[in-house]
């Protein structure tokens, strides 16, 4: 059997020209987004494109550090990783620094770190490391109770933190759980849940109730099997309506103003159309102009340093969540489809090598990679388009900054390293 060491050049390759192409192409994007005036230096460290250049300069040799380490280190330290991003996200509460209204960056001389962008590497090894415990069974609520509790925990401190964007991502590992073999039941209520949260928000508890009774007596009358009692059907629209209730003083009570109101736009809950526009025109300035950006593109797009509203700087934070809408003007339909392409190509990758694994801890951490990438992916593109409600959450090696970036990579490259060493596991 080979030796670990003898084989610690033999990384699949198709995944790190992927993340190379996504690292560079989102390069040339932060360039375009943020450069002011003419560019005399690449490396002008006062702008933030030649800060995002020294930080990718310092991401591969994080990523030899990653590559260097033996691959049971990651499945042997996982609590250990997890118990330190735990205490980092605890910290921010006393030692945080408030920027954009949340308390989730540690403040280091002109820089900052976000912890909450290295949490999810960190969960995901826990998670890993749990399910493949031979003690673990996924069919058991106890465990099931145990393994959501991992989550749970970095998910709540984030979003104290009032960085709801960030607290998103960890509904990524459902998708892991599915794999490792959840009951479909869970999919089901799941789905249920979101479909009555709308229908509450939009037509209110009554019809809801009334929709909710209907679907349930249908089910009941035409279920094929054996019929449960009516008293459990009763039970279930109770609890349907306890829900609506609940999501209603939630969104009325629990939300922030502008939370409210990104909601209203994206549901169309307001009524009136004429203060529907306003709210529009105030509260999603940044998604209109990322749309009219991204638009403007057309098929081919205005060519690089080219587009005309991002050099005008008319989309707000377009370096960071809003980076999209650069790609989407300056290389248009055909540059935002070699994006997605690229991002969808990475993503089954790593799904096909999570499957190929021979440890369970290699390939449920690799399930855990794929789910938090399509996640950010997703919500971030859907966002700048407006398919989704506006959140804060960056696009994987393509928004500016360091945090992200790292915590992409390390993400990738753990997982990189495991696979490196597959052939050694049996």
């Amino acid at each position: 059997m080979l030796r670990e060491n003898q084989r610690r050049f033999k990384f699949d390759w198709l995944t790190i020209i992927l993340f190379l192409l996504l690292v560079g192409f989102g390069y040339l994007n932060i360039l375009s987004a943020s450069h002011i005036g003419d560019i005399t230096s690449y490396f002008d460290t006062s702008q933030l494109y030649g800060k995002h250049l020294i930080f990718i300069g310092l991401t591969f040799v994080l990523i030899i550090l990653i590559l260097s380490f033996e691959a049971k280190f990651y499945e042997r330290f996982a609590s250990i990783i997890y118990l330190v991003a735990i205490l980092s996200l605890l910290g921010l509460f006393v030692f945080g620094k408030d920027v954009n209204g949340a308390r989730s960056w540690y403040g280091i001389g002109s820089m900052t770190i976000q912890p909450s962008e290295f949490a999810k590497f960190a969960t995901a090894l826990a998670v890993a490391k749990y399910i493949s415990d031979l003690q673990t069974n996924m069919q058991t609520l106890k465990d099931q109770i145990r393994v959501t509790a991992i989550i749970f925990i970095p998910a709540l401190l984030i979003l104290l933190q009032n960085d709801a964007g960030s607290t998103i991502v960890y509904l990524a590992f459902f998708f892991v759980f599915y794999r490792e073999g959840l009951q479909q039941i869970y999919l089901v209520v799941a789905l249920s849940l979101i479909i009555l949260a709308v229908l509450a928000l939009k037509f209110g508890i009554v019809i809801t109730a009334v929709v909710t009774a209907l679907v349930l007596a249908t089910h009941y009358f035409f279920r094929k099997k054996k019929r449960a009692s009516m008293l459990q059907y009763v039970l279930v629209l109770l609890l349907a309506i306890g829900f609506s209730y609940g999501v209603k003083l939630f969104y009325q009570h629990g939300l922030k103003v502008h939370q409210q109101n990104r909601i209203t736009i994206f549901l169309r809950l307001e009524k009136d159309p004429v203060k529907l526009e306003q709210m529009r025109k105030k509260e999603a300035y940044n998604l209109i102009q990322s749309e009219q950006a991204i638009s403007s593109g057309g098929l081919t797009g205005k060519g690089f340093l080219q587009g005309t509203r991002t050099t005008g700087k008319f989309v707000p934070e377009q370096h960071t969540d809003y980076i999209f809408s650069t790609v989407g003007e300056e290389w248009g339909f055909i540059g935002s489809s070699i994006v997605v392409i690229l991002f969808v190509l990475l993503i089954i990758r790593v799904l096909y090598l999570a499957e190929a694994q021979k440890s369970q801890f290699s390939r449920v951490y690799g399930y855990g990679v794929a789910s938090i990438l399509f996640v950010h992916f997703t919500i971030n593109i859907g966002m700048v388009m407006g398919l989704i409600p506006t959140v804060g959450i960056p696009l994987p090696f393509f928004s500016y900054g360091g945090s992200g970036l790292w915590g992409f990579t390390i993400l990738l490259f753990i997982f990189v390293k495991l696979d490196s060493n597959k052939i050694n596991e049996w």
